[in-house]
């Protein structure tokens, strides 16, 4: 199925790091924003980071992003996906970025596991010259991945909030 992102990027007042996912889940499409597939651990992995609680609705989402300085959006801006396989992501579009760098002082970007990385790579970085540190999915299907370790990976966020 052919789809177009549904929502906006999530910047807040004075971002200062750029976090892509891939494509938004189904869940996400239908509640709206980032990472709203239940099993999905980038709330828990960001508020462990960050040492605050879990937020548990999306104005409180927004809220906590916001105070740590933690824009949301995703490398793809339109693609054909089955589900919310990354595995299954076919005709991408990339999302633009360059008017969030022109208008925050991101001083990072990061990719929420490989694919995003991958398309970031590929069709981001030559247009606006930022390389991204990819780091692991927080999505469920990466189960090798303990909420703790995955927090300890993107603890590197802390340097640049």
């Amino acid at each position: 199925m052919f789809i177009i992102h549904p929502f906006e990027a999530f910047c807040g007042h004075d971002p200062k790091i750029l976090i892509l996912g891939s494509f938004p889940s189904v869940k996400s499409r239908e509640n709206n924003f980032f990472y709203g597939h239940p099993q999905n651990r980038f709330w828990k992995v960001i508020s462990a980071v960050v040492n605050c609680p879990i937020p548990t609705d999306v104005e409180a989402k927004k809220q906590m992003l916001d105070r740590y300085g933690i824009a949301l959006w995703d490398s793809i801006h339109s693609c054909e996906i089955t589900g919310s396989s990354d595995s299954s992501i076919k005709n991408v579009t990339p999302n633009d970025i360059r008017p969030i760098l022109e208008k925050y002082d991101i001083k990072a970007i990061f990719a929420n596991g490989k694919t995003s990385g991958m398309y970031y790579e590929k069709y981001i970085e030559p247009i606006c010259g930022v390389k991204a540190t990819v780091l692991p999915s927080t999505s469920p299907a990466n189960a090798a991945w303990s909420v703790q370790r995955l927090a300890e990976e993107y603890s590197v966020i802390l340097k640049y909030l």
